[in-house]
């Protein structure tokens, strides 16, 4: 269906960035002289002209949370919805943030302006296209263009956490006048003349709107099979698919071997299946729906953003996993659980029927996906949120069948009340609750030790064979997380080097990080919600890095966590030697060396072989880029955090990734992160591809000038050389060459990874 808008306002409704690029001479003139009605082939053939310019030259900053002033243009509801002043990311508030999430706390634009949004599309009576804020902030970069030759620091404000200036059609001559050279896109070239034109002639057609095509046949029966088994009647049914909706909620979920595949949202509905759904709007997954749910599948406008996109798949095999995990096995659901805080909150006491082992292999059949809940879920970004982890490091798991998994039901069922986690606050909580939360996890831990070593005493240490293989065909068992500051990139295999730390999960580490980090963060919450949620996620990585030494000589690890926590001190101390040292037992593995840890990494390397990805290992024909990952120290800390490298030979391009690992003292600490820098100990990682969504500097080099670049970042020895490396081989923000790389990179990345991929977001570009 074809819909037609008189809700057309201000679509650059936001100051601080869009990125809708370049002009090189002045943008048409709309006309006030309303138009005859469209047909509908060309109210579709308008809407999907505008769509492709929004997808390649305005998402790349406002496509999420953090799109300036809430200005989302990856959707028609998000252009209609328009912008606002009040910002999702504020870590200083002291009352949790009214919800703005687009179709679900509002569906119409009359809706959105009564919380407080301004429009991006004219509207009123006139609907005049020339009092579009969309195209005047267009005709502001054109009349005012990027300096070509000048750094824009000077004139720009880059930093995330920066004021933002978010004026509306009514205040625009003003804000003209202020900023004369912050036309949209914001930092950026400007849209060429055709993409003016297209965007001019989409708001003089009155910005007609294309719902998406219906399903085809194929699928809409493989949605009608998963809506009938997601909405069964009984209570073992209805308990499996509350716990399923509440790990795949943020899932782009897509139907494995159909050609015409599309990606869909699991949503709970006040409609059952065969109706129109209606989405039951509440704050996290398991607050009470106040009323009779249905499960359903609803589809997802919009391109893909790399930051965001969470691919999950459903086919026959996948239907046949879940009755084998969930409704074949022998336990019994007496009644459902509530929706209370305490309950919801906390799936040990929420989905106790069901045994552990079997949430387990439900969470490992996909783990990329689950870690990458609290990477790209409701976070977006945050470094506060990302400063708990250290900037590369392995994950591995324990093995499902170990030993002690029949027994780990009802242990965790007894400790379910030391279980506990900050969203059973709220999302307005006071910061000083994590005390609660410490000594019940300082309870819980000092019980795990005495499980643990229950069944692993007597010559039963842990050895190699406790990590998951994968079941010898997932590659899930091998992960590699990189952290790019404020960001974070999950990927299978483990790729680099021997890393400073790792981690070994079990499953209450990886239920608790999804519904501490995933279902229980609120990213409109106050900051006593997201100071408790980072102090949870120190106990949570300590215990996975508790699990890693497990597997170490009692003698080494004592040294190793005085490396990795060097600087703490107190009790903060303590409470490290005793939960890190606290296992005494030693491990089933015969050590030969003084660094038993790099005899582990090894081991586990083998132990994952027959199932580790290798996209992002170097190939051994890219000498120059091996040497690239050799850099280290002083010249590596000049390197942006997440570096995207393009080497052209002839007409061929090939892709890589350069990542700084920012090495620290310690990772203990919620605030003052510059003072634990050791950059003398940074250094650099080398993948093919693209791994981030957020790139930092872009960079251009002919193959036969590779060996120069790679020589320019060895001799790299202060900023100026860095800024001169940037200036020979860069892509700079306010190039000509700009926006032809940036379609480069973006369709090279869908070509590399036509699931998982996304448009790239550009609000972390350097300013030079």
């Amino acid at each position: 269906m074809v819909r037609r808008t008189a809700r057309l306002a201000a679509l650059f409704a936001v100051v601080g960035s869009l990125a809708c690029a370049e002009r090189t001479s002045q943008a048409p003139a709309p006309s006030a002289v309303p138009q005859a009605p469209l047909t509908q082939e060309q109210a579709a053939k308008s809407w999907a002209s505008a769509r492709q310019v929004f997808a390649a030259r305005c998402i790349v900053c406002h496509g999420c949370y953090d799109a300036p002033c809430q200005l989302k243009l990856d959707t028609y509801s998000g252009i209609a919805r328009g912008g606002s002043e009040a910002q999702v990311y504020d870590a200083a508030r002291l009352k949790e943030a009214p919800l703005t999430r687009i179709d679900i706390d509002a569906r119409d634009p009359a809706s959105w302006r009564l919380k407080g949004f301004h429009p991006v599309l004219p509207e009123g009576a006139q609907q005049d296209p020339r009092k579009s804020l969309l195209l005047r902030m267009l005709a502001l970069k054109n009349e005012q263009p990027l300096p070509a030759a000048q750094d824009l620091s000077t004139d720009f404000t880059f930093a995330l956490d920066r004021k933002q200036t978010c004026t509306d059609a009514l205040h625009f001559d003003s804000f003209a006048k202020d900023h004369p050279l912050w036309g949209m896109p914001y930092g950026l070239p400007g849209v060429s003349d055709s993409e003016a034109a297209v965007l001019a002639g989409w708001v003089r057609d009155g910005a007609p709107y294309q719902d998406a095509p219906a399903a085809s046949a194929e699928i809409a029966k493989s949605i009608e099979t998963w809506e009938t088994f997601l909405n069964q009647p009984d209570l073992k049914s209805r308990l499996m698919a509350r716990y399923i909706y509440e790990h795949l909620f943020l899932a782009s979920i897509y139907f494995k071997g159909i050609d015409d595949a599309q990606f869909y949202r699991l949503v709970r509905s006040r409609t059952g299946p065969g109706a129109l759904a209606d989405e039951i709007p509440t704050r996290r997954p398991f607050d009470d729906p106040g009323e009779h749910l249905y499960y359903r599948l609803v589809r997802k406008t919009g391109p893909a953003l790399s930051k965001t996109q969470m691919v999950y798949p459903l086919d026959a095999n996948r239907l046949k996993l879940y009755r084998e995990l969930f409704l074949e096995p022998n336990y019994a659901v007496d009644k459902l659980p509530g929706y209370d805080p305490e309950t919801g909150a906390n799936p040990f006491r929420a989905f106790a029927a069901i045994p552990s082992k079997l949430r387990y292999r439900f969470m490992l059949t996909e783990a990329e996906f689950t870690i990458m809940g609290f990477i790209k879920g409701p976070v977006c970004r945050g470094q506060v949120a990302l400063n708990v982890i250290q900037d590369r490091f392995w994950v591995l798991f324990a093995d499902p069948d170990a030993a002690w998994a029949p027994d780990e039901t009802s242990f965790l069922d007894a400790e379910k009340s030391d279980l506990d986690m900050p969203a059973e606050e709220g999302s307005s909580s006071i910061s000083a609750v994590w005390h609660r939360y410490a000594k019940e996890h300082d309870r819980y831990m000092a019980k795990r030790r005495e499980f643990l070593s229950a069944h692993t005493a007597n010559g039963h240490g842990l050895d190699v064979k406790s990590i998951w293989d994968g079941d010898g065909n997932n590659a899930n068992a091998a992960l590699t997380v990189f952290r790019h500051f404020d960001t974070a990139t999950v990927v299978q295999g483990l790729v680099g080097g021997a890393p400073k730390t790792a981690w070994v999960i079990s499953y209450p580490e990886l239920e608790r990080i999804h519904y501490l980090l995933v279902a229980g963060f609120d990213v409109f919450g106050n900051v006593g919600h997201q100071i408790s949620t980072r102090v949870y996620m120190d106990f949570l990585r300590i215990e996975s890095e508790a699990n890693f030494l497990m597997l170490l000589p009692p003698e080494r690890r004592a040294a190793l966590v005085a490396e990795w926590y060097r600087g703490v001190n107190g009790e903060g101390k303590t409470r490290l030697d005793t939960e890190l040292l606290g296992n005494n037992g030693p491990p089933r593995i015969a050590y030969k060396t003084k660094t038993p840890e790099l005899e582990l990494y090894e081991m586990l390397q083998a132990r994952v072989k027959a199932v580790a990805a290798h996209r992002y290992d170097l190939p051994e024909r890219e000498a120059a880029l091996t040497k690239l990952g050799e850099v280290s120290g002083v010249a590596a800390s000049l390197m942006p955090e997440d570096a995207f490298l393009s080497v052209r030979d002839g007409e061929q391009r090939s892709y890589f990734s350069i990542l700084r690992e920012s090495a620290h003292t310690n990772v203990a600490h919620l605030f003052s992160e510059s003072a634990r820098r050791v950059p003398e100990a940074d250094r650099l990682t080398v993948t093919p591809g693209f791994l981030g969504a957020y790139p930092n500097a872009i960079f251009e080099v002919e193959r036969k000038d590779l060996e120069g670049f790679v020589a320019a970042v060895h001799a790299l020895d202060n900023k100026e050389a860095y800024r001169a490396l940037r200036v020979r081989y860069g892509v700079l923000r306010n190039s000509a060459a700009f926006w032809p790389a940036s379609d480069r990179l973006n369709a090279a990345n869908q070509k590399l990874a036509p699931l998982d991929s996304g448009l790239f977001d550009y609000s972390h570009l350097e300013p030079l």
